[in-house]
């Protein structure tokens, strides 16, 4: 079997992705209080395969860890998960 590609992977899961980020901006959640945003996210992580899921890091954080077991380098990324109390006024 053929290892998918990393665009093509990417493309397999769009629409997914796509649907998640709707779902969580669908229901947002404010600073300190991402209960149901940090449990997608870790669950997501989990679902990718990451060696390590931390929950609770600064109260709600998610750190997801990957080893390559090949390098000693280190990369962080870095995303907010908290809305903003406004009340939007579209459709």
């Amino acid at each position: 079997m053929t290892a998918m590609s990393i665009p093509d992977s990417i493309r397999s899961s769009h629409d997914a992705m796509k649907a998640l980020r709707r779902d969580i901006h669908a229901h947002p959640d404010l600073g300190f209080q991402e209960e149901r945003t940090s449990d997608i996210i870790a669950a997501q992580l989990t679902g990718f395969g990451c060696d390590e899921v931390h929950r609770g890091v600064g109260k709600t954080g998610v750190v997801g860890v990957i080893r390559s077991g090949r390098s000693t380098h280190t990369i962080g990324l870095r995303a907010d998960m908290d809305a903003l109390p406004i009340q939007e006024e579209n459709t």
